[in-house]
Order: C-alpha cells, then structure tokens, then sequence
C-alpha cells in the first residue's frame, strides 16, 4: 500500500547535505537555508527519524573533536605551548582560565566561610543560635557547590 500525506521535506539527499554542514562547524540554521527549509524540520525530521538524529548529534561533534585533535597536535611541539594553554583555560576554566581582579575562587569563598564560621562561634554566646546560624552557612555552601569547612572544636584549638 502507498504511503499517504505529504512526502517529507527531508529526503537522503537534503539530509546527507545538512550532515555534512553541520559536520564542518555550520549551524542547523545555515544548514536549513542551505537546503531551503526550516531549522524547525530539520528538528522534526530528527524526532521522527532516531537514525538522523543520532547522525546529526555525531556531526554536531564533529567540529569540536576535529579542532581539539589540531590544538592538541599544535601543543605536542614546544613552540606551541599556548594551544595547550588555551585548551587547559577553556576545557577547565576555574583552574587555568584568567579572572578579573573582581573575580574569587569556590575555594576563596570556602575560606571566607570558615573564617566567617570562627566569627560566629566566637562572638555568639548562645549555643542554639550558633548552631542555626552555622546550619543555614552549610545549607548555603552546600547550594553554592561548597564543601562548609568544619571547624574544630575549641579544646582542639586550646591545645595548639
């Protein structure tokens, strides 16, 4: 029996031909221009066809395996040093990446925390509002993505 309704936009030729677009660095928007269609059925297509979408993710890859692979020849000779540079600040940018002198670390503010923390143990008399107030500094760092650096008690701190 003949398939009924509209033929698709996107035959093996339209699609072959974003495929390679994208696989180069292009967006699907240039891609979609390129073949006269909208980027929204090259996202349909891919919904409806498991097998074109996992071609177009591969080819989405693509560029970025290709200029990591260049950058990482390039930083293989010593001359080259700042292509292994500049990966190390992109891939991991809160080790390596510059910051603006207004600029902290996680690590900074975990510090700044324990210090605040010893603020508070020392200058509030009351046990109970200690301990809540130090709970609600935990609860915050913990939102932040901070390790809350426990303190050690002030026996442990006599003894020094």
């Amino acid at each position: 029996m003949a398939r009924r309704g509209r033929p698709p936009v996107l035959d093996e030729k339209k699609q072959e031909a974003i495929l390679a677009i994208v696989s180069v660095g292009c967006s699907q928007r240039v891609a979609a221009c390129y073949v006269n269609c909208s980027p929204r059925t090259i996202r349909n297509t891919a919904r409806r066809e498991p097998a074109f979408a996992e071609r177009l993710r591969q080819a989405m890859h693509n560029p970025e395996i290709g200029y990591l692979k260049s950058i990482q020849k390039a930083a293989r000779k010593e001359q080259y040093w700042r292509a292994a540079a500049w990966a190390l600040e992109r891939m991991i940018p809160e080790k390596y990446a510059r910051r603006g002198p207004d600029v902290i670390t996680t690590d900074q503010i975990g510090v700044l925390m324990a210090q605040f923390a010893d603020i508070i143990v020392s200058e509030v008399p009351v046990a109970r509002y200690r301990k809540n107030i130090l709970r609600r500094l935990d609860v915050l760092c913990k939102s932040l993505g901070i390790t809350f650096p426990k303190r050690r008690r002030k026996s442990e701190k006599t003894q020094e």
